[in-house]
Protein backbone atom coordinates (compact mmCIF):
# COMPACT_ATOMS: atom_id res chain seq x y z
CA UNK A 1 0.00 0.00 0.00
CA UNK A 2 3.14 2.15 0.49
CA UNK A 3 3.63 2.01 -3.40
CA UNK A 4 -0.03 3.14 -3.65
CA UNK A 5 0.15 6.06 -1.78
CA UNK A 6 2.89 7.03 -2.36
CA UNK A 7 2.69 7.20 -6.04
CA UNK A 8 -0.83 8.49 -5.98
CA UNK A 9 0.45 11.97 -3.83
CA UNK A 10 3.59 12.09 -5.79
CA UNK A 11 2.08 12.39 -9.25
CA UNK A 12 -0.83 14.20 -8.21
CA UNK A 13 1.28 16.91 -6.80
CA UNK A 14 3.80 17.09 -10.39
CA UNK A 15 0.74 16.97 -12.47
CA UNK A 16 -0.86 20.37 -10.95
CA UNK A 17 0.05 23.06 -13.69
CA UNK A 18 1.61 19.99 -15.86
CA UNK A 19 0.71 20.95 -19.79
CA UNK A 20 -1.72 17.91 -19.70
CA UNK A 21 -4.07 19.94 -17.07
CA UNK A 22 -3.77 22.74 -20.18
CA UNK A 23 -4.42 20.28 -22.19
CA UNK A 24 -7.81 18.96 -20.42
CA UNK A 25 -8.63 22.59 -20.46
CA UNK A 26 -8.45 22.58 -24.17
CA UNK A 27 -10.18 19.58 -24.55
CA UNK A 28 -13.16 20.56 -22.66
CA UNK A 29 -13.28 23.77 -24.18
CA UNK A 30 -13.55 22.43 -27.49
CA UNK A 31 -15.95 19.22 -26.92
CA UNK A 32 -17.61 20.91 -23.31
CA UNK A 33 -18.45 17.14 -22.65
CA UNK A 34 -16.79 16.23 -19.47
CA UNK A 35 -17.32 12.05 -19.12
CA UNK A 36 -15.47 11.51 -22.67
CA UNK A 37 -13.06 13.43 -21.32
CA UNK A 38 -12.43 12.01 -18.20
CA UNK A 39 -12.77 8.37 -19.95
CA UNK A 40 -10.47 9.07 -22.73
CA UNK A 41 -8.05 10.52 -19.83
CA UNK A 42 -8.64 7.61 -17.79
CA UNK A 43 -7.94 5.19 -20.64
CA UNK A 44 -4.48 6.66 -22.08
CA UNK A 45 -3.16 7.55 -19.10
CA UNK A 46 -3.77 3.58 -17.81
CA UNK A 47 -1.83 2.62 -20.86
CA UNK A 48 0.89 5.02 -20.87
CA UNK A 49 1.38 4.04 -17.01
CA UNK A 50 1.19 0.18 -17.22
CA UNK A 51 4.13 0.98 -19.96
CA UNK A 52 6.17 3.04 -18.09
CA UNK A 53 5.40 0.61 -14.82
CA UNK A 54 7.14 -2.25 -16.73
CA UNK A 55 9.56 -0.54 -17.78
CA UNK A 56 10.32 0.62 -14.76
CA UNK A 57 9.99 -3.14 -13.34
CA UNK A 58 12.74 -4.31 -15.91
CA UNK A 59 14.96 -2.13 -14.82
CA UNK A 60 14.63 -3.27 -11.33
CA UNK A 61 15.26 -7.25 -12.02
CA UNK A 62 18.77 -6.66 -14.38
CA UNK A 63 20.37 -4.05 -12.29
CA UNK A 64 21.95 -4.67 -8.80
CA UNK A 65 20.70 -3.00 -5.80
CA UNK A 66 23.73 -0.27 -5.64
CA UNK A 67 23.35 0.26 -9.48
CA UNK A 68 19.60 0.16 -8.75
CA UNK A 69 19.26 3.18 -6.18
CA UNK A 70 21.96 5.21 -7.87
CA UNK A 71 19.86 4.96 -10.87
CA UNK A 72 16.66 5.89 -8.64
CA UNK A 73 18.58 8.64 -6.76
CA UNK A 74 19.40 10.00 -10.27
CA UNK A 75 15.92 10.40 -11.22
CA UNK A 76 14.20 11.43 -8.62
CA UNK A 77 16.91 14.23 -8.01
CA UNK A 78 16.71 15.03 -11.73
CA UNK A 79 12.50 14.94 -11.72
CA UNK A 80 12.73 17.27 -8.47
CA UNK A 81 14.83 19.71 -10.65
CA UNK A 82 12.01 19.31 -14.00
CA UNK A 83 9.30 19.71 -11.63
CA UNK A 84 10.21 23.34 -10.77
CA UNK A 85 9.67 23.93 -14.38
CA UNK A 86 6.28 25.66 -15.19
CA UNK A 87 4.91 23.46 -18.15
CA UNK A 88 3.20 24.93 -21.58
CA UNK A 89 1.35 23.59 -24.10
CA UNK A 90 2.64 24.02 -27.69
CA UNK A 91 0.35 23.95 -30.65
CA UNK A 92 2.74 21.76 -32.34
CA UNK A 93 2.42 19.03 -29.46
CA UNK A 94 -1.42 19.07 -29.72
CA UNK A 95 -2.91 16.71 -32.89
CA UNK A 96 -5.81 18.42 -34.96
CA UNK A 97 -8.71 17.02 -32.70
CA UNK A 98 -11.72 18.61 -34.77
CA UNK A 99 -12.50 15.42 -36.46
CA UNK A 100 -12.40 13.30 -33.66
CA UNK A 101 -15.07 12.67 -31.04
CA UNK A 102 -14.13 13.90 -27.21
CA UNK A 103 -13.16 10.40 -26.34
CA UNK A 104 -11.08 9.91 -29.02
CA UNK A 105 -9.58 12.86 -29.44
CA UNK A 106 -8.46 12.81 -25.91
CA UNK A 107 -7.07 8.94 -25.27
CA UNK A 108 -4.54 10.11 -28.27
CA UNK A 109 -3.90 13.73 -27.26
CA UNK A 110 -2.92 12.72 -23.82
CA UNK A 111 -1.27 9.40 -24.46
CA UNK A 112 1.05 11.47 -26.72
CA UNK A 113 1.79 14.47 -24.19
CA UNK A 114 2.43 11.65 -21.51
CA UNK A 115 5.22 10.18 -23.60
CA UNK A 116 8.42 11.69 -21.71
CA UNK A 117 7.02 13.75 -19.37
CA UNK A 118 7.79 13.83 -15.59
CA UNK A 119 4.90 11.87 -14.45
CA UNK A 120 5.76 9.58 -16.96
CA UNK A 121 9.23 9.04 -15.83
CA UNK A 122 8.29 9.22 -12.57
CA UNK A 123 6.31 6.25 -13.34
CA UNK A 124 9.24 4.52 -14.33
CA UNK A 125 11.29 5.30 -11.45
CA UNK A 126 8.57 4.44 -8.55
CA UNK A 127 8.08 1.05 -10.43
CA UNK A 128 11.63 0.67 -10.32
CA UNK A 129 11.72 1.74 -6.55
CA UNK A 130 8.50 -0.54 -5.17
CA UNK A 131 8.28 -4.32 -6.10
CA UNK A 132 4.94 -3.43 -6.60
CA UNK A 133 4.02 -2.92 -10.12
CA UNK A 134 0.01 -3.16 -9.80
CA UNK A 135 0.03 -0.38 -6.81
CA UNK A 136 2.01 2.10 -8.54
CA UNK A 137 0.11 1.77 -11.77
CA UNK A 138 -3.12 2.28 -9.80
CA UNK A 139 -1.60 4.69 -7.82
CA UNK A 140 -0.11 7.10 -10.54
CA UNK A 141 -3.65 6.42 -12.68
CA UNK A 142 -5.13 7.83 -9.79
CA UNK A 143 -2.74 10.84 -9.24
CA UNK A 144 -3.57 11.76 -12.87
CA UNK A 145 -7.08 11.65 -12.66
CA UNK A 146 -6.84 13.59 -9.24
CA UNK A 147 -5.07 16.70 -11.12
CA UNK A 148 -7.09 16.02 -14.00
CA UNK A 149 -10.66 15.65 -13.77
CA UNK A 150 -11.16 18.99 -11.53
CA UNK A 151 -10.07 20.85 -14.58
CA UNK A 152 -12.23 18.97 -16.60
CA UNK A 153 -15.15 20.11 -14.87
CA UNK A 154 -14.36 23.13 -13.11
CA UNK A 155 -12.29 24.73 -16.30
CA UNK A 156 -9.80 27.68 -15.85
CA UNK A 157 -11.30 29.43 -12.55
CA UNK A 158 -10.34 26.17 -9.98
CA UNK A 159 -6.98 26.33 -12.50
CA UNK A 160 -6.24 29.85 -11.55
CA UNK A 161 -6.64 30.18 -7.53
CA UNK A 162 -4.22 27.45 -7.13
CA UNK A 163 -1.05 28.61 -6.02
CA UNK A 164 1.03 26.55 -8.48
CA UNK A 165 4.40 27.85 -7.56
CA UNK A 166 3.88 26.72 -4.11
CA UNK A 167 2.75 23.18 -5.59
CA UNK A 168 5.84 23.10 -7.44
CA UNK A 169 8.01 23.36 -4.90
CA UNK A 170 6.44 20.74 -2.96
CA UNK A 171 6.33 18.13 -5.56
CA UNK A 172 9.70 18.82 -6.44
CA UNK A 173 10.70 18.57 -2.30
CA UNK A 174 9.25 15.22 -2.21
CA UNK A 175 10.76 14.14 -5.59
CA UNK A 176 14.22 15.10 -3.97
CA UNK A 177 13.69 13.85 -0.49
CA UNK A 178 12.89 10.71 -2.33
CA UNK A 179 16.18 10.73 -4.09
CA UNK A 180 18.44 11.44 -1.38
CA UNK A 181 16.47 8.44 0.47
CA UNK A 182 17.50 6.59 -2.55
CA UNK A 183 21.33 7.65 -2.59
CA UNK A 184 21.38 6.52 1.02
CA UNK A 185 20.33 3.16 0.09
CA UNK A 186 22.62 3.09 -2.42
CA UNK A 187 25.64 4.15 -0.35
CA UNK A 188 24.28 1.28 2.29
CA UNK A 189 23.85 -1.14 -0.56
CA UNK A 190 27.30 0.06 -1.78
CA UNK A 191 29.19 -0.64 1.99
CA UNK A 192 27.47 -4.30 1.81
CA UNK A 193 29.59 -5.10 -1.10
CA UNK A 194 32.59 -4.00 0.29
Amino acid sequence: MEAFFVSTGIVALAEIGDKTQLLALLLVLRFRRPWPIVLGIFVATVANHALAGAVGQLVSDFLSDTWLYTLLAISFIAVAGWTLIPDKLDEDETPAISRYGAFAATLVAFFIAEMGDKTQIATVVLAAQFDAYLWVVLGTTLGMMLANVPVVFMGNAAATRLPLDLIRRIASGAFLLMGLYAAWLAFRAFQGQA
